[in-house]
């Protein structure tokens, strides 16, 4: 009898074309153009596209890629600054059912010749900024390529034989009736990893993927049709962490920005009255240490969020002081950027200061779409108590977890394991449900037995007035294994400080086997997404 029941509600009830679409973030578009024909969705300088101007201009990409034989599953490789044209290419592209390849504008020309072999791009979009990196890196490339150029302000002439991005457009059919796509798990995006050593993966991303994943975004980060974005965090990262997709949904309106300098980051939130921007703990930095010279007063509450490692409490505070609320996230290009967020608690507002900086510093709890995150042992995958105090891995399963790693089954293998994604990120659980990272698995300092997090040394650091960024990682040690060897990176215009004070600084707040027993000033390399590069630091440490 019940299995009788059940069958009744699949008879008669199966899946048409009005009762199932798959998902797709090209809808986000279709559904903004058609709601809010007039509302100005892309502000470049004195460039203003509205939502009927931003999806003609898509639809044409989409005929004129169409038109140089790009058809479904082929790659279309783009190299551009936050412009409205890299925002095109988030639509274009994946109206035709092609994979978009955002390449890192900061790698070498070694490495976007290996993405372009690899990904085996049929076109590439370049802005003229980046005209010599590309010239250089097609000396490289082992197949027929089709090259449009951005006319842009800025850059050099194009590289040879191509084509005006203005002139596809202008040749493009405006009714071309594109494909869409028939499978919501249908590759949607190519992006390179920056590792360390090796190549770089390409973890891929589905349609379906990228749908939930700019809601998720959308939903957490409060967007609404009157937000506004400023373009701080680059697009080619994880996508823009889904934004491209994410303000379209809200019918926001999006800023671009070529450079992330504090003094223009200022004059346009005044202006444009942003709302919302992103961007890694260094644009922090630049924000709350900024002379007042290059600061612009405003008189709105803008919403700021980070990813990475958390800020220092000096960051949240200095922040608030000048009008931003911090939200802190938590993930991976894997993860197509944030899997976590730390919800603010109401309660802790009658917290100390420094307690409730502490709390808004933790990776927090699973994104909305997200199904499900945990800290576990990775040997066991078992999830570890929720007593602030066990060490395991952050794992990570949901729609919006890659497809995996573009011919690399072996990585990805390793990544996706019994159904979780593995972040190599080590990280304790709170009995209120958060997790906070303690450190990459590689950075855990291990000095005479004793475990040392390089955050927790880090937030230490950055307390003292002259600090203004820190990474602490492992020197080699003879008697101890290993001692904590500090890298700092000094506030514009003050000294460093006597190592005695430091030392004495550090050793009145953390146990004395934590204190760093090298301290070296200086600038730090940072990667392309404005990361420490712990691994220069590594190196730079063992040979001391």
């Amino acid at each position: 009898m019940m299995l009788q029941d059940l069958s009744a509600f699949e008879i008669g009830l199966e899946a048409n074309a009005a009762n199932f679409v798959p998902l797709s973030p090209v809808s986000f578009l279709t559904r903004a153009a058609s709601a809010f024909p007039d509302k100005v969705a892309v502000i470049d300088g004195e460039r203003r596209f509205t939502y009927t101007q931003l999806y003609d201009r898509c639809v044409r990409l989409a005929s004129g890629l169409a038109a140089l034989g790009v058809t479904r599953l082929d790659t279309v490789a783009i190299i551009a600054s936050n412009i409205p044209e890299l925002i095109e290419a988030f639509y274009g592209v994946p109206m035709l059912g092609a994979v978009l390849n955002p390449l890192n504008t900061r790698l070498d020309a070694a490495n976007i010749a290996f993405s372009l072999n690899h990904g085996q791009a049929k076109v590439l979009i370049v802005d003229r900024e980046y005209a010599a990196l590309v010239t250089a890196a097609l000396e490289n490339v082992d197949h027929e390529m089709t090259v449009i150029d951005i006319e842009a302000p800025l850059g050099a002439n194009a590289p040879a034989g191509a084509l005006r991005y203005e002139d596809v457009l202008a040749s493009a059919d405006p009714e071309f009736e594109w494909p869409g796509i028939p499978d919501e798990w249908q590759s949607l995006c190519l992006l390179y990893t920056s590792g360390t050593t090796g190549d770089p993966k390409g973890v891929v991303y589905s349609h379906r993927g990228a749908y939930l994943s700019a809601l998720g975004n959308g939903f957490s980060f409060g967007l609404t049709f009157d937000s506004v974005y400023l373009w701080t965090l680059p697009m080619f990262h994880c996508c823009g962490w889904s934004y491209p997709w994410a303000v379209v949904a809200a019918g926001g309106t999006q800023v671009c920005l070529r450079k992330v300098e504090p003094a223009t980051i200022f004059r346009l939130i005044a202006e444009h009255k942003v709302t919302h921007l992103c961007g890694a703990p260094i644009v922090l930095n630049m924000l709350a240490h900024a002379p007042k010279e290059q600061r612009v007063a405003f008189d709105h509450k803008v919403t700021i969020a980070t990813g990475g490692a958390a800020p220092p409490s000096s960051v949240f505070r200095s922040m608030e002081a000048i009008g931003f609320r911090v939200t802190h996230l938590y993930g991976a290009t894997e993860t197509y950027g944030p899997a976590t967020s730390c919800v603010f608690q109401p309660e802790w507002n009658g917290l100390p200061a420094e307690e409730r900086f502490a709390r808004m510093a933790r990776q927090g709890v699973a994104y909305p779409m997200v199904e499900a995150v945990m800290v576990a042992d990775p040997e066991t995958m078992q999830p570890v108590p929720r007593d602030g105090e066990r060490v395991g891995e952050i794992m990570v399963r949901s729609n919006t977890v890659m497809k995996g790693y573009l011919k690399n089954e072996a990585a990805t293998a390793k990544t996706l394991v019994e159904g979780w994604c593995l972040s190599g990120d080590l990280a304790v659980w709170h009995p209120d449900g958060a997790i906070e990272i303690k450190d990459r698995s590689k950075d855990i300092i291990i000095s005479g037995g004793e475990n040392i997090s390089s955050l927790e040394v880090e937030e230490v650091l950055t307390q003292h007035p002259s600090i203004m960024m820190a990474a602490v990682v492992a020197r080699p040690d003879p008697t101890w294994g290993e001692t904590p060897c500090a890298f700092l990176e000094l506030k514009p215009g003050v000294d460093a400080p006597q190592d005695a004070e430091m030392i004495a600084f550090c050793r009145a707040r953390m146990a004395r086997f934590k204190v760093p027993k090298t301290l070296i000033y200086g600038s730090l390399p940072k990667t392309s997404t404005g990361k420490i590069q712990k691994f220069v630091l590594r190196e730079r440490a063992g040979a001391l």
